[in-house]
């Protein structure tokens, strides 16, 4: 058993590798093409490379979907309007070394908004994780010195993957609570398409940025490996492994995150980043393991 779950563990590690990159990408992004540019075109590509897999059955379940428009338009606005948009205009004034410990507190986020949201009682583990995870991040966005985030402010472009790390977190809330009857390509598919549409109108309002030789491969990492490949390897380890245990893999994000960003983009891992990143870890594995509710007594 043992063994065939270390054999199906590549799955999941592969996705997250692949959506580590893809933080690195948004970064080698900012200068060569607009963010809405960029974001429009990966959804798009990756619209199109779907199409020939995905339409038949869609069209096939049109009447079950049509129920449900208006929840997909929230997921892709969530999950791939604004998340990505969000993260690729953070890539301007943020390092990939901090978007990707930032992004690393989404299960975190996830397991908060999962309390608020969906009623489900806390745990010891998220309160105490989320509190070590928040000290952890004032540390790691006030560049070793948390006081200064109340004097000198914050990088917006950390503010930025902040807020897109939260919205994506209500993606996957809302992912689970809607638990729509749809199957997961096909919703998939749907999410893809209303993305396209939704940034139709702010990649139009940008400066015309077309694609080049400079920011196609970026583009083709980000709707072919980012959008597909690694959707497929994710959902084959949820398949073998449960998604319980594949989760647990989004930890090694920031890790994968940071050394392609030094091997790659030459960045310096600042003291601040290992410290930071590091309490922020923390929190994040602390929620994940310590699974004690929180019970209220009453007299």
């Amino acid at each position: 058993m043992a063994h065939m779950q270390l054999k199906y563990s590549i799955f999941p590690i592969s996705a997250i590798l692949i959506w580590s990159g893809n933080t690195i990408v948004s970064k080698m992004a900012a200068g060569v093409i607009e963010p809405a540019a960029m974001s429009f075109y990966r959804w798009l590509m990756a619209g199109l490379l779907l199409t020939p897999f995905c339409l038949r059955g869609v069209w096939r379940q049109r009447h079950q979907i049509r129920p449900h428009l208006w929840k997909i338009v929230a997921l892709a606005l969530f999950g791939m309007v604004l998340y990505q948009s969000l993260a690729y205009f953070a890539a301007a004034t943020s390092s990939a070394t901090s978007m990707g410990m930032i992004a690393s507190l989404m299960p975190l986020l996830t397991l908060l908004l999962s309390s608020i949201l969906l009623r489900e009682p806390p745990t010891w583990g998220t309160l105490f994780g989320g509190m070590l995870s928040l000290f952890g991040l004032m540390i790691l966005i006030g560049k070793g010195h948390p006081a200064q985030l109340f004097t000198n402010g914050v990088v917006f472009g950390d503010l930025l993957m902040l807020v897109a790390t939260i919205a994506y977190a209500f993606y996957s809330v809302l992912l689970k609570r809607w638990a729509l009857p749809i199957a997961a390509w096909h919703l998939l598919y749907l999410q893809i398409w209303v993305a396209v549409i939704l940034l139709l109108p702010l990649c139009l309002a940008a400066p015309y940025s077309p694609v080049t030789a400079a920011n196609l491969p970026l583009l083709l990492y980000a709707g072919i490996a980012a959008s597909i490949i690694s959707q497929i390897l994710w959902m084959n380890g949820i398949a073998h492994l449960g998604a319980t245990h594949s989760i647990m893999f989004m930890n090694l994000s920031p890790i994968f995150t940071v050394i392609i960003a030094m091997v790659v983009l030459d960045e310096a891992l600042h003291s601040y980043h290992a410290v930071g990143g590091g309490i922020t870890l923390a929190g994040v594995v602390l929620a994940q393991v310590i699974k004690r509710r929180i019970v209220r007594h009453t007299v």
